[in-house]
């Protein structure tokens, strides 16, 4: 009676799976992971962001120097090379201007005779690299006709642009630690903290 009473015998309930969960250690290393491309992505972005300010001054710094060394070379009787070395120091001031004020208006502007100094120094460098292509091509192979004379000068200019382009950004125009002002002021990332904190109070 005992075992017929007691019918069919209910089957213990299968033990579940323990549900595996990812291990901080694993999301940390996919955040890691992930990171690196896109710090990489960001760093092209402001590099490309740089380099198409930095052309559009050169660009308008082209056009003076060139402008100023036709206009020299028309109304003076001043030997082409030295023509040109005016064109380029009027241009280095007009450059200089763009830079501090449109290109690098966010860099640090605490050391400015620091700065003048090496900009001086790098744009001398540049304007050595500028004529010293102009030089070699009137006095080294004789092509000093007017349309050579600018084709040389605007190579010249070519190639010290991308060694100012190095220099100023590198030793120059130097770049402020990550959320500090321009002004050298209050940290940028601090200033929501506060505002949060205030906003609880």
């Amino acid at each position: 009676m005992g075992r017929g009473s007691s019918g069919h015998r209910s089957s213990p309930p299968a033990p579940q799976q323990p549900r595996t969960a990812r291990s901080p250690r694993t999301a940390g290393e996919t955040r890691q992971g992930r990171a690196p491309g896109g710090a990489v992505w960001h760093r092209v972005g402001r590099l490309w962001q740089e380099a198409v300010k930095f052309g559009a001054v050169g660009g308008a710094g082209l056009l003076v120097n060139l402008l100023v060394f036709n206009l020299v070379r028309h109304v003076t009787d001043l030997q082409v090379v030295r023509a040109s070395v005016i064109a380029t120091v009027v241009s280095i001031c007009f450059n200089y201007l763009g830079l501090r004020h449109f290109t690098y208006r966010d860099r640090d502007k605490s050391g400015r005779t620091r700065e003048m100094t090496l900009f001086l120094l790098f744009s001398a460098a540049g304007l050595v690299i500028e004529n010293g292509v102009l030089y070699l091509a009137t006095y080294g192979f004789g092509w000093d006709s007017p349309l050579q004379s600018n084709v040389f000068k605007f190579l010249g200019i070519g190639i010290a642009t991308l060694f100012r382009f190095w220099s100023y950004r590198t030793w120059v125009f130097r770049t402020l630690p990550h959320g500090q002002a321009a002004c050298g002021g209050t940290s940028l990332r601090t200033e929501p903290k506060r505002a949060g904190a205030r906003a609880g109070r």
